[in-house]
């Protein structure tokens, strides 16, 4: 599976102003890591974005999210937003900072 460029480019600016921020290819896509962290990621058009277990069943309760199966069985704590629910800078800067809060709650790597 591929990815869409021009979303990567709007997740790479969004992103622009972090530190220790790296870029790996995973689950066919391209992920955001933070702090070495899976943070966030582009799958197709789709944004791949981690909240935890926690805001897990929070995060899908919007209409442009759902659960993340990418091998067929849901990962608890990761979910797909289509590209609707990120269609703007800010909706898209939201469910950046959810993927960045969560992940700094996360051991130092």
């Amino acid at each position: 599976m591929s990815y869409d460029q021009g979303v990567v480019d709007r997740v790479r600016k969004a992103l622009s102003k972090r530190r220790n921020v790296a870029e790996r290819r995973m689950f066919g896509g391209l992920t955001f890591m933070v702090g070495g962290h899976m943070t966030c990621g582009v799958v197709g058009d789709e944004l791949m974005v981690r909240v935890g277990p926690d805001a897990y069943a929070e995060a899908l309760k919007d209409r442009h999210a759902r659960e993340m199966d990418f091998t067929g069985t849901p990962l608890k704590g990761f979910v797909f937003v289509e590209s609707k629910g990120f269609a703007t800078e800010e909706a898209l800067r939201e469910w950046l900072d959810r993927a960045v809060e969560f992940v700094k709650t996360l051991p130092v790597k």
